[in-house]
């Protein structure tokens, strides 16, 4: 059950964090995976929510994936 609901976290946060051009590298879902999980787990399924829940908890995210949600224009 632990590796469905992690497999799930990461496709939502490819989802969630997809920029116009191009989905979020292996590495920059990894950077935020913990986060996305402590921060905005009731957002999971639900790509924008999740994005504006990272973006809104910026300066709670750990430096990897602050550094990431700014790339993707958070």
């Amino acid at each position: 059950m632990r590796t469905s609901l992690l497999a799930t976290l990461v496709f939502v946060l490819s989802a969630a964090l997809a920029g116009a051009q191009s989905g979020p590298s292996p590495q920059e879902q990894m950077a935020c995976r913990s986060d996305a999980g402590k921060f905005c787990a009731a957002h999971i399924g639900k790509p924008p929510q999740m994005n504006a829940c990272l973006k809104e908890n910026k300066t709670r995210l750990s430096d990897s994936c602050r550094k990431v949600v700014e790339s993707r224009g958070g």
